[in-house]
């Protein structure tokens, strides 16, 4: 029975299931949304089962735009989302806007009928991701690594 259990967790383990820093989950049953501050859980759960991965989209499709749009602005960077303003509605909006550099996260949290951006301040060649989350359309992110 140890054999067993040993090659299980090998499997496990082995497998890539391990959660790691800076993934975003959510919750498909009450919608709550996680940001991993510390990696190696094999698993996140909420409302009784485990919470999905969020994976980032990198193309708009429809009338709504998500991706970032990524502008430099002296020794900052200026975020928009979409290359039209989204909407910014009770029920249809633009939760956050983050900017990832090496060791760090920077934040901006949006409420319904703010402007979709955020002025960052932070040199181009830091930024290695930019993603914004929408409430109804989930995890975006600008398809550039860092900033033109």
């Amino acid at each position: 029975m140890d054999v067993e259990l040993v090659i299980i967790i090998i499997i496990f383990v082995g497998g890539g299931f391990v959660i790691n820093l800076r993934e975003l989950y959510k919750c498909e049953i009450c919608g709550n949304v996680v940001e991993v501050v510390y990696a190696g859980a094999p698993a996140l759960v909420c409302c009784g089962q485990k919470m999905k991965k969020l994976e980032a989209f990198t193309e708009d499709i429809g009338k709504e735009k998500h991706v970032p749009v990524v502008e430099t602005s002296g020794d900052s960077i200026k975020v928009k989302v979409g290359s039209i303003e989204h909407p910014m509605e009770e029920k249809h909006y633009i939760a956050f806007i983050e900017v990832l550099t090496e060791d760090c996260i920077l934040k901006k949290e949006l409420k319904p009928g703010e402007k979709p951006e955020a002025l960052f301040r932070i040199q181009k060649g830091d930024v290695k991701e930019v993603r914004e989350y929408c409430n109804i359309h989930g995890l975006w992110k600008s398809k550039n690594k860092g900033v033109r």
